[in-house]
């Protein structure tokens, strides 16, 4: 999972190999004064964690890597 636009990690909801279900917030990123959600787009697997809360982020920056789920 990539960055879309440039901001700030407020919190990240999974640890790498956490079993996720479509939907579920991922982290949260604050970008141009609003929070996004970030959500799984499927049932998968959290492969690894490459941000932290507080750090900033650019767009097209790896945020998760995140493997589909059997």
């Amino acid at each position: 999972m990539r960055a879309a636009i440039n901001g700030r990690v407020l919190d990240v909801a999974v640890t790498a190999g956490a079993e996720v279900q479509a939907g579920q917030r991922l982290c949260t990123l604050e970008a141009m004064k609003m929070e996004h959600e970030l959500r799984a787009p499927r049932n998968g697997r959290v492969a690894a964690v490459e941000v932290e809360a507080g750090q900033q982020v650019a767009p097209g920056q790896v945020m998760m890597r995140y493997e589909r789920g059997a």
